[in-house]
């Protein structure tokens, strides 16, 4: 009973350590869309990922404002994703937008995740009676990293989910130009032989067999 307590304990100060936010948000055309994560402490790591998943060319322009609304510290135009991590240099509420400013029509679709990290340790670690420190030490090295490769696999997933979409959106676009070209071309031909057979009418017409 003691070892099952204990990494449930070491489970809950691994998520104690990172809060992290994913969401998707349609983005209209000549919108900007901002959102918010607060840092409580200086020192404390933030983490920012996005991926354009539909719309347009899949690019956005985004940016990334300190707590002082001054300071940029991250930015960038006409990107389609991006993977970024800085240390936060003074508490507050750090601003994550987006910039559909460039599209006249067309609606962007954005995942992205916006993680606090605390990557500092806690004097005291939670432990049962009986433990020794060592066995707790091993046991959170093993959470923790089991909780890096969890994260590494997660970010895996959405790479290959937005290449995915990225190329069902390029199959769809395709077939729509391929059945508008086909119909196009179904439409043109008709045309010719409609044509071709009104010429051949007006030259076999009664009063006009002698221009043949």
């Amino acid at each position: 009973m003691r070892l099952p307590l204990l990494l449930i304990s070491l489970l809950g100060y691994v998520c104690y350590l990172s809060s992290a936010t994913a969401l998707t948000y349609k983005l209209h055309a000549h919108e900007i869309a901002c959102f918010f994560a607060h840092a409580q402490e200086k020192g404390l790591k933030l983490a920012f990922y996005f991926a354009v998943q539909s719309g347009g060319s899949f690019d956005i322009d985004f940016s990334v404002v300190g707590p002082d609304q001054l300071t940029i510290i991250l930015e960038g135009t006409k990107e389609r994703q991006g993977d970024y991590v800085f240390t936060a240099k003074q508490p507050g509420e750090y601003r994550f937008c987006f910039n559909n400013d460039m599209s006249t029509f067309a609606e962007k679709m954005v995942d992205f995740e916006i993680s606090v990290e605390n990557e500092s340790k806690a004097a005291s670690l939670p432990s049962k009676q009986g433990t020794s420190p060592e066995q707790t030490s091993a046991l959170e090295e093993s959470i923790l990293k089991v909780s890096r490769d969890l994260s590494t696999i997660h970010r895996n997933q959405k790479y290959f989910r937005t290449r995915e979409n990225r190329n069902m959106s390029t199959v769809k676009s395709t077939e729509s130009r391929i059945f508008n070209f086909s119909v196009m071309e179904s439409l043109l031909m008709i045309s010719m032989a409609g044509l071709q057979v009104f010429i051949v009418r007006f030259f076999f017409q009664g009063a006009r067999k002698g221009y043949v």
